[in-house]
């Protein structure tokens, strides 16, 4: 049963999500088409990084969890992390914005994403030896930026809410992969690639790492799905 455990996480992250899809107040599953081309289009970057990483020695996979089938070198199962966590926290987003102002003051908003930006600048420039650490809040700090002022989006302040109502079960998830309750991580990282600092057994990166993958997803599916936001 070992060998099911990272299928079985990502199933479980979704299936909820799923079934309330359908509920006749929510009609998520009108939106099933925008959501899968944007995640693919968005998992492609990301699993070609992926694969570099896995490749370099930054993460690599324990084999006793996973089925052992492999694209580009990763379990399948790391392939359908990219489809199905964006799913859940999407669904949460859309569900959320649906029946919640969460809309914030345009200019707190500003406030806040350039905190972010120079906070993510900060830390990506002390860490220039940690591989993931240095990527990740740069491409973070860009990130929000092309984000804010770029393409001007007005809902980084609603994404801010939402993905940190989605921490809870953000830690859960990825704190099961890098193994809190196994007796070994599903995804082991190199000490030497990242800060060392863990919430439980995650790295501080991780929460990082979602974001950016997050907030590609929601980009794409509010413009493939035509959704507009009104501050």
């Amino acid at each position: 049963m070992m060998m099911y455990t990272y299928l079985l996480v990502n199933f479980l992250s979704i299936i909820i999500c799923f079934i309330f899809s359908y509920h006749h107040k929510i009609q998520f599953n009108l939106y099933f088409k925008p959501f899968i081309i944007s995640a693919i289009i968005v998992s492609i970057p990301f699993i070609i990084g992926d694969a570099i990483f896995t490749k370099m020695g930054v993460w690599w996979f324990n084999y006793d969890y996973v089925l052992g089938f492999k694209i580009y070198n990763l379990p399948i199962e790391e392939i359908l992390f990219f489809l199905c966590i964006p799913f859940a926290c999407i669904y949460t987003y859309y569900c959320l914005n649906k029946f919640f102002n969460l809309s914030w003051n345009k200019k707190i908003e500003d406030i806040f994403t350039l905190f972010c930006v120079a906070f993510c600048i900060t830390v990506a420039s002390m860490n220039t030896e940690q591989i993931y650490t240095f990527v990740t809040f740069f491409s973070c700090a860009l990130l929000m930026v092309i984000l804010k002022f770029v393409i001007k989006v007005n809902w980084i302040g609603n994404l801010a809410v939402v993905y940190g109502i989605l921490m809870l079960p953000f830690f859960i998830v990825n704190g099961v992969l890098t193994g809190t309750g196994l007796e070994s991580p599903i995804v082991n990282y190199n000490p030497k690639d990242f800060m060392g600092i863990r919430i439980l057994t995650v790295p501080l990166e991780d929460a990082v790492y979602g974001y950016n993958m997050i907030a590609l997803n929601l980009l794409l599916f509010n413009y493939l799905a035509k959704i507009k936001q009104v501050n």
